[in-house]
């Protein structure tokens, strides 16, 4: 190891020294790089394993962060900052190595002694504790954090191995008991939990997909059910304990951070973690800039063996904000067909369609309106309160992730669910006056229970919450159009039993103003996000969208008769999602004129279009509801570019009969640079 030591020292006057660089990490925060395997001969960009990085590449980032003034950090070092201790040093960087490979000591240790760097390393027990002991297992069922196969590997493994990126290792591969012991003696290292046995995909759909065995609720074909939450949690706390207690008993000391295996956790998950001892919890994601305040911290993935400014590149848009939002709003209703083989034929369909049409997201409906009418009287995931139309959703969301890499959000009504008991749907339902003055349900346009109800909201609650257990590799969730309040509704405030939404507090008026209608909805959207929230991957940066009526923004005045404000959503939301749609809002102007009044309008109120998507119509439902032509809604998309508004949205897609056409709509939505074909 001495040897190695001094030649790398030896080596490293090899490697310029960098310029001083343009980057830089914010006052206060850190940033996170997460290694697997460090090899002396790795291909670049063509190497059978993208995570293993060369050690002449290792090491000449490592001169790249002495010359600019970059320095790594430990994770006490974090903590301290976090209870208000030493503040962390300007451009700090936390190195982190996963799985606890053989060169953490032989190649990784080395370099951090002849820099004097410190790291943390996250151990795999279950791993180790196979080769070790001589057993034999296959973890190759989900092979990178945001793509699975369909099926688990099935290959067997020789004695004394686990397949680790479809190659056999055994003991050789890994770190050895004693060796472990050396690294934790000499200060610079620090060992995590990297799960016993998670690092695996579970079947999570009756159609076959694996997904992260940490916060998948595990699917049983034979009973055609999924794991309790009883069962899961379980599972999860056990799993956890078993590795502290196998790091502790080499070590000597418990682990106090989890490296969650592909990044995959949630809050669920992270108190079930520091319950067990390890409060610190590290994912991945596009979020690798933390503060020493966060609830969980995430990382930047190595690939790929890049050169030292390759990963200050990479660093580059964490630095400079997320790119662009493009959005197709899908219909699950068109991919759904009593025969589950013309659905999966419907879902080959869209994805070539999403993949080639390279946008960043896609609002996927997880309730069923085969009708129309926006109300949801079935969804398309397993739930406490609605019939199930199909068990769909995951499987869709989940290959529109892994095979058309967008990210999905969940569309979902806030209010309009139709519970198929009459008298409690009657009872729960938002009020407005009758013709003898006494309230009655309020039914236009949708049917909605009352945001004033504590009924209400743990029925809302507990539907989003089944969702983030059924699909919890969603990225965000966008609140439908049916979260409004007319002037004369909710009157159902004035009960007795009403309480403002989220909270166990009497109303002190139920006569309330459009204001304080608006701030109910937000907050009752709020407490029911949160239900969501929990079961959710982490590591996808969860965002929220809500939609908003066009009229609201040309006509602020109109909040009182919709319960809706833009500046107030743009307070309370990640994104909103204008219904930028000139015919729907019954215009009688040119439609680009209407559009340039709505930036307009946008830019008055927010000083800017960032937090604005503009979601524009593919179909004019006036009349028979024809479709608009592609080129006119291409023409719309690059009016609003010009303008400043880069985030862009369309509802419907019709994918089974290319509407709108393919290739005006890619050329208008696509983030390829030059979205053109010849």
């Amino acid at each position: 190891m001495r040897r190695l030591a001094f030649l790398l020292l030896m080596l490293a006057p090899l490697v310029a020294p960098a310029a001083t660089s343009p980057f830089g990490v914010p006052d206060d925060q850190f940033l996170a790089l997460c290694y697997h395997d460090v090899r002396d001969e790795v291909t670049a960009g063509r190497d059978a394993d993208p995570y293993a990085v060369s050690t002449r590449r290792l090491t000449e980032w490592f001169d790249w962060m002495a010359a600019n003034d970059w320095h790594p950090v430990s994770l006490q070092q974090i903590v301290d900052a976090r209870q208000g201790g030493e503040p962390l040093p300007d451009n700090a960087v936390l190195l982190t190595f996963d799985d606890g490979l053989s060169s953490l000591y032989s190649h990784v240790f080395p370099l951090l002694q002849a820099y004097d760097y410190p790291a943390l390393f996250a151990l795999q027990t279950g791993w180790l504790q196979t080769v070790w002991s001589g057993a034999s297992v296959d973890y190759g069922a989900v092979k990178r954090p945001a793509e699975a196969p369909a099926t688990a590997a099935g290959e067997e493994a020789p004695a004394s191995t686990v397949v680790y990126n479809d190659r056999p290792r055994g003991a050789s591969g890994f770190v050895s008991p004693e060796q472990i012991r050396r690294m934790q003696t000499s200060g610079l290292v620090e060992f995590a939990s990297h799960s016993h046995d998670l690092h695996r995909g579970i079947l999570a759909n009756p159609q076959g997909n694996m997904e992260p065995a940490a916060i998948t609720r595990r699917y049983d074909p034979a009973s055609d059910s999924y794991e309790s939450d009883k069962a899961f949690r379980n599972r999860i706390r056990v799993d956890l304990e078993r590795s502290a207690d196998a790091i502790e008993a080499i070590t000597g000391v418990a682990p106090r951070a989890i490296v969650w295996p592909y990044g995959a956790h949630s809050a669920e998950v992270d108190r079930i973690a520091a319950e067990v001892g390890m409060p610190w919890s590290f994912s991945l994601g596009s979020e690798p800039l933390n503060r020493p305040g966060q609830p969980a911290y995430g990382r930047l993935l190595i690939t790929d063996d890049p050169t030292a400014m390759s990963i200050a590149r990479e660093t580059a848009p964490a630095l400079a904000g997320p790119a662009p939002q493009r959005a197709v709003h899908v219909d699950l209703d068109y991919v759904y067909d009593p025969d589950p083989e013309q659905t999966n034929a419907n879902l080959g369909r869209l994805l070539d369609r999403i993949k080639r049409m390279q946008v960043k997201s896609v609002y996927l409906q997880a309730f069923a309106d085969p009708d129309g009418d926006g109300n949801a009287a079935e969804l398309y995931f397993p739930n406490r309160h609605l019939p199930m139309r199909a068990d769909l959703f995951n499987r869709v969301s989940w290959q529109l992730r892994t095979r058309a890499g967008v990210r999905v959000y969940a569309w979902m009504p806030l209010l309009a669910f139709d519970l198929p008991e009459a008298e409690r749907k009657r009872r729960l339902s938002v009020s407005r006056p009758g013709a003898d003055g006494q309230p009655v349900p309020a039914e236009r346009d949708y049917r909605r229970l009352s945001p004033f109800l504590p009924e209400s909201v743990e029925i809302v609650g507990e539907i989003y919450a089944d969702l983030g257990k059924a699909a919890s590799g969603i990225a965000g969730v966008l609140i439908h159009d049916d979260a409004y309040l007319a002037a004369d509704e909710d009157l159902t405030a004035c009960r007795e039993t009403a309480r403002w939404p989220g909270t166990t507090r009497p109303l002190d008026t139920c006569r309330l103003d459009a204001g304080q209608k608006t701030r109910a909805l937000i907050d009752f959207g709020t407490a029911v996000i949160e239900r969501l929230r929990y079961h959710v991957n982490q590591s996808n940066d969860f965002r929220t969208a809500r939609n908003l009526y066009a009229r609201v923004v040309l006509d602020p005045s109109a909040e009182a008769r919709f319960a809706q404000s833009l500046p107030a959503f743009a307070s309370a939301y990640d994104e909103v999602a204008i219904m930028a749609m000139p015919w729907l809002d019954g215009t009688d102007r040119p439609a680009n004129e209407w559009l340039g009044d709505l930036a307009d309008a946008v830019e008055a109120q927010l000083g800017g279009f960032d937090d604005v998507v503009f979601e524009l119509q593919a179909r004019d439902w006036r009349g028979e509801g024809r479709w608009i032509e592609a080129e006119t809604l291409r023409a719309w998309m690059q009016q609003l570019v010009r303008r400043g508004a880069l985030n862009l949205a369309y509802y419907p897609d019709d994918f089974l009969n290319n509407r709108p056409r393919f290739e005006p709509t890619y050329e208008g939505m696509s983030l390829n640079a030059f979205p053109h074909r010849r």
